[in-house]
């Protein structure tokens, strides 16, 4: 199990900043480094809270070596998210096209008012469980679960961080329009 935490401080007001993941998630995603494409599948609003569910298509800087070894599933995944407008806060699941019985990933970001800034913290947790998969020998799961968390985290963190310099520049660049 591994545990995601990535904060990124924006200086921009908490109502703008979390409108601005919400609503232009699916603009702002499509520059990350670890993203080739995405699509808005699905956008619903139920009072308070917005259903949003968006397909990545991942494998953006991966070695052509290991892109031909790996299954090109396996870079891509549907994030089902619920944003709450009161809390400020967007909870998050994903599941993952290849090996769905092995990985879960899940968490929550919230969005805290610090005046005139605002601070995103970005929580999460990875579970890789191989025994799930037929074929992984018992002896080599631990290591395996290891070398795959440690691949998927240093997939998962820059883009988060990368998404928080997105959306600071899309609102520095209305700022100035």
């Amino acid at each position: 199990m591994l545990k995601i935490s990535v904060d990124f401080q924006i200086p921009f007001p908490r109502s703008l900043v979390y409108a601005t993941y919400r609503d232009e998630l699916v603009e702002l995603g499509l520059s990350l480094p670890n993203v080739k494409s995405l699509e808005l599948k699905s956008h619903q609003k139920i009072n308070q809270q917005v259903y949003l569910e968006i397909e990545w298509h991942g494998g953006g800087n991966i070695p052509n070596a290991a892109r031909k070894l790996l299954s090109k599933s396996l870079f891509d995944w549907t994030e089902y998210d619920v944003w709450n407008n009161q809390t400020f806060t967007v909870d998050w699941h994903i599941r993952t096209h290849a090996y769905q019985e092995a990985i879960s990933l899940s968490g929550q970001n919230r969005f805290l008012d610090q005046g005139d800034r605002t601070l995103v913290k970005n929580r999460g947790l990875l579970q890789v469980d191989l025994s799930a998969i037929h074929g992984v020998p018992s002896f080599t799961r631990n290591q395996m679960v290891s070398w795959i968390e440690k691949l998927l985290a240093k997939r998962i963190e820059p883009n988060l961080i990368q998404m928080g310099r997105n959306v600071e520049s899309y609102l520095e660049q209305i700022r100035q329009s």
